[in-house]
C-alpha cells in the first residue's frame, strides 16, 4: 500500500489572512504570478487577496474547463516574466490551469506535449492553490485536466512533482458562492468521495479518507446551500468534506462517472460539476453488481439503514437522487445531447483513462446503454 500527498494543508476559517507570511515564509516567493478567472474579481474576492499584496501580475482569463489555447498563452507569459511561485486562485478549473501553467514556466513546448504521466523534464514551478468552490480537490491531486479544443478532448497532465506545495483552503471563501454552484460543486465533490471509495486502486488510506468526505458531505451539502453566507458550520464541514475526498482520489482514483462527465465536457463545455452530478446516479446503478458491499458501507456510514447489503445500497442511490432534485440539478435531457452523438460519447469515455478503475469493467457499449437508460430515466 502507497500514499502520496506532499502538499502542505492549511485549513480554516480566515486562513486567507494567513497568504503574505505563507508566500513569504513558507514557500520562499519573491515574484508570484497569480491564476484566477473574471468570475473572482466579480466576487470581490481578488482585491481581498491582492490587497496586502505589491506588484503580482494576474491572468485572469480562465475558462470553465480550461481550453489548451489559455494554457499555452498564460505559460507565454509566465516564461517571458520568471516567477518564482504560482498562485492558483478559483475552483477546479483555476486550479487545474495553475499546475499547467507552472509547467510550462519550467519546460519548453506546448500543454498537449505534455498529456499523460511525467512528460516534463524539469520540475514545474511550485503551486500555491486557493480553492474557493467545495468540489474541486484539485488542490491536493497530481493531475492538471485541460480540454484540447481542437480533437474535443479533455486531457489528463500528470506526475508527482504536480502536486501543488501548499493548499490554503479557506471555507469563508465560499461565503459568495451563489447556491447552484454550492450544489454542483458539492456533489462533485461527494461524486470524488464515492469513486476514490469505490475504485479498483483503492486501499485502506483512501478508504478512511473517502468515508470521513462523505460523511461530512452528506451532513452539511444541504444546510450549505439554503445558507452558505451564514452558516459556517455547514460551510466549514463541505469545505472539510471537499478536501479530503480530493486526498482520496488524489491517490486512489475515479471512475465511470467522471469519464462520461470529462467526455461530455470535452464535446459540449458542460460544467464539470453539473456532469457528474447528472451521471452519478446511473453509473451507480450500472456498477452495482460490482461495488454493492461498498455502497452499503456507505450507507450505514451518512445514517441510512437497511436490512441487507442490497436494499442498503439501492437505499444509497435513491438518498443521492433525491439530494439531486432537491438541489435543483439539471437532468439528463436539460444537457442537450442528441442521441445521435451517444456514440461518440461513449467511445471517448470508454477511452478516458480513468476507465479501467471502475469497480466494474465497462465497455464502450456499456456507456452506450447508461446514457440510453439515463435519458429514459429522464424522459
Amino acid at each position: 500500500m502507497v500514499y502520496h500527498m506532499p502538499t502542505r494543508v492549511i485549513f480554516g476559517r480566515g486562513a486567507i489572512g494567513e497568504l503574505p507570511r505563507i508566500i513569504k515564509e513558507s514557500l520562499r516567493s519573491v515574484r508570484s504570478f497569480l491564476v484566477t478567472d473574471k468570475g473572482m474579481e466579480d466576487a470581490g474576492i481578488l482585491r481581498r487577496l491582492l490587497e496586502p499584496l505589491t506588484g503580482v501580475p494576474v491572468f485572469d482569463e480562465v475558462e470553465p474547463n480550461p481550453k489548451h489555447t489559455t494554457i499555452n498563452r498564460a505559460g507565454e507569459t509566465v516564461r517571458a516574466l520568471k516567477p518564482d511561485l504560482i498562485i492558483g486562485l478559483g475552483g477546479g478549473s483555476v486550479l487545474d490551469a495553475a499546475k499547467a501553467v507552472a509547467l510550462l514556466a519550467t519546460n519548453p513546448g506546448r500543454i498537449e506535449d505534455f498529456e499523460g504521466r511525467e512528460k516534463y523534464k524539469q520540475p514545474p514551478l511550485p503551486v500555491l492553490a486557493i480553492p474557493t468552490t467545495c468540489g474541486t480537490g484539485s488542490e491536493v491531486t497530481w493531475v492538471s485536466v485541460i480540454t484540447h479544443t481542437e480533437r474535443r478532448f479533455k486531457m489528463s497532465i500528470k506526475g508527482p512533482l504536480m502536486y501543488p506545495a501548499a493548499a490554503l483552503v479557506d471555507p469563508d471563501l465560499l461565503m459568495t458562492l451563489p447556491s447552484h454552484l454550492v450544489a454542483s460543486t458539492g456533489l462533485d465533490a461527494l461524486t470524488h468521495g464515492l469513486e476514490a471509495y469505490t475504485s479498483k486502486p483503492a486501499n485502506h488510506l483512501t478508504d478512511a479518507l473517502a468515508l470521513e468526505a462523505l460523511r461530512l458531505i452528506f451532513r452539511h451539502l444541504l444546510a450549505a446551500c439554503q445558507d452558505i453566507a451564514h452558516d459556517a458550520e455547514a460551510r466549514e464541514g463541505l469545505m472539510l468534506g471537499s478536501l479530503l475526498a480530493g486526498m482520496a482520489f488524489g491517490n486512489s482514483d475515479v471512475g465511470a462517472v467522471h469519464c462520461l462527465a470529462e467526455s461530455i465536457g470535452s464535446l459540449y463545455d458542460t460544467p464539470h460539476g453539473v456532469a457528474n452530478a447528472v451521471f452519478l446516479p446511473h453509473v451507480m446503478e450500472f456498477n452495482l453488481p460490482a461495488a454493492r458491499d461498498k455502497y452499503a458501507l456507505v450507507a450505514a456510514a451518512v445514517g441510512l439503514s437497511a436490512p441487507d447489503e442490497e436494499d442498503a445500497a439501492r437505499a444509497l442511490i435513491r438518498r443521492i437522487k433525491d439530494l439531486s432534485r432537491l438541489l435543483a440539478i439539471p437532468s439528463f435531457r436539460d444537457l442537450g445531447i442528441p442521441e445521435s452523438d451517444f456514440a461518440a460519447v461513449a467511445k471517448k469515455s470508454f477511452e478516458n483513462n480513468s476507465n479501467p478503475s471502475n469497480p466494474r469493467a465497462a465497455a464502450a457499449e456499456d456507456y452506450l446503454n447508461i446514457l440510453r437508460r439515463a435519458e429514459i430515466a429522464t424522459g
